[in-house]
């Protein structure tokens, strides 16, 4: 069964689009809501330039199509970068600049339309925000910036995935505070089960600290980690105790996942203000961000932007182990990975060249047959589930047949038996894809790896 290019098809819901949305009343004044929130952000924040000089500097070339990897599996227009882009600044012109509102009064022009809107929602969540078209825009456009700004407005405007929405509301105004509804005691309880099981596995004693005041770090991986990750988490826990490193999970906010990234500025800059205030009242000096690639993203690049003096160093879980390696504090045997193993680069952490390095030196210090994907490193594909779609379940067909095509083909070219990757997001996009394709690999955590190659 294909997937239908008609958004009123692609969904059992009464959503419009391919994802669920939010109840939101009323359809009829949705344009005009959509331009009251463009004009707000537009005189609120520093968009504005970031329009103008897209707006001015766009030439709609085209060449950003063929590094789309929706593009080159749907073949729809509509999924050409720069046609995504346009469809925002063709607003921003005819309604927010002299001359587009003068040609609008005077010729008549067409207005904001329903079906232009309705255009906007479903073509900006196809997007997967992973930025590698910028690599090819001759004009330095970032169409992923642009469309992150189409989101948000639209969330302004009313709409937004359910999926998303329902997970942050938990996480800022739920009882459990974080976006898989963890309750404090079942964390608590999951601790205790990690700690015993490297007791059993590895005869180690290792703590997960809670509370602990005065740390180095405060940890804060993908929340979702507890309930699936173990591997992952006893991998990151190994590291700090091999390592003497103090550190700590806070009691009242422990969830490093920020969805704001994809859809809501105002939700991004809340969810930094519960992480570094947790971070303060335990008196951490640094924030160790794990496993997550929009996680690691979100905190260092916004926590310096929205904290102002309450800025803390965010540091990600791999250089920590990276740096432990080469200063030989931990003991890891070349001989215990056997398999093939290739490296997916999640792109919130690679795509502006931050954490490219890391993982290869991690992995290529104890595995012994290792393989880069290809392209790989800033040129890699996504997996085909980034912008927050892999947490939307009702886009599986989309991600496993468009989306995460591409990541599938190139996937299976390598010959890999484990693909690593540190990101949440991913390696559940990536588990799919597997079991959709029928692919004979697994999918872990570089901890994962770093778990089953450390001695003690």
């Amino acid at each position: 069964m294909a997937v239908s290019s008609d958004p009123k098809n692609s969904s059992k819901s009464e959503s419009p689009y391919f994802y669920h949305v939010e109840p939101i009343g009323e359809t009829g004044d949705r344009a005009e809501k959509f331009l009251k929130a463009f004009a707000a952000i537009l005189q609120n924040s520093n968009y504005r330039f970031i329009v103008e000089l897209f707006s001015i500097t766009s030439a709609k070339c085209g060449r950003c199509s063929a590094s789309c990897q929706v593009y080159q599996a749907s073949g729809e227009p509509r999924d050409i970068p720069c046609h995504r882009t346009h469809l925002l600044l063709d607003v921003y012109r005819q309604y927010f600049t002299p001359g587009g509102q003068f040609l609008t009064r005077i010729l008549e022009g067409e207005s904001l339309s329903e079906d232009k809107i309705d255009d906007m929602a479903e073509c900006f969540y196809r997007c997967l925000a992973c930025r590698r078209c910028t690599l090819e825009c001759p004009m330095g456009l970032d169409h992923g910036l642009i469309t992150h700004l189409g989101r948000y407005i639209l969330s302004e405007a009313g709409i937004a995935p359910k999926g998303l929405v329902v997970s942050v509301r938990e996480q800022l105004e739920g009882a459990s505070g974080n976006t898989s509804a963890i309750p404090l005691p079942a964390l608590l309880d999951n601790l205790e089960f990690l700690q015993d099981e490297l007791r059993d596995t590895k005869g180690i004693e290792v703590k997960f600290p809670v509370d602990q005041q005065d740390a180095e770090y405060i940890f804060y991986p993908a929340v979702s980690d507890y309930l699936m990750e173990a591997d992952t988490l006893m991998g990151n826990a190994a590291v700090l105790h091999a390592t003497g490193t103090t550190w700590t999970i806070g009691s009242q906010y422990f969830d490093g996942i920020n969805y704001g990234l994809f859809y809501n500025d105002w939700v991004l800059e809340r969810i930094i203000e519960k992480l570094v205030g947790e971070a303060h009242r335990l008196n951490a000096r640094k924030v160790l961000v794990g496993e997550c690639g929009h996680a690691a993203r979100t905190a260092r690049q916004f926590i310096p932007a929205f904290a102002g003096d309450k800025s803390l160093p965010v540091v990600s879980v791999l250089d920590l182990t990276n740096k432990a390696i080469k200063e030989g504090k931990l003991k890891l045997n070349p001989n215990t990975i056997t398999e093939r193993v290739t490296y997916h680069d999640p792109c919130n952490i690679a795509r502006s060249g931050w954490l490219l390095d890391p993982p290869r030196q991690i992995l290529k210090s104890f595995v012994k047959d290792f393989v880069e994907l290809t392209p790989h490193g800033k040129a890699n594909y996504c997996c085909g589930g980034g912008s927050g779609l892999v947490s939307l379940d009702e886009t599986y067909e989309f991600r496993m047949k468009i989306s995460g095509k591409s990541k599938a083909e190139q996937l299976r070219a390598c010959g890999a038996q484990i693909v690593a990757t540190p990101c949440a997001n991913c390696k559940k996009q990536l588990r799919e894809l597997v079991d959709f394709y029928k692919l004979p690999m697994q999918v872990v955590g570089v901890h994962d790896l770093v778990l089953r190659a450390m001695e003690f």
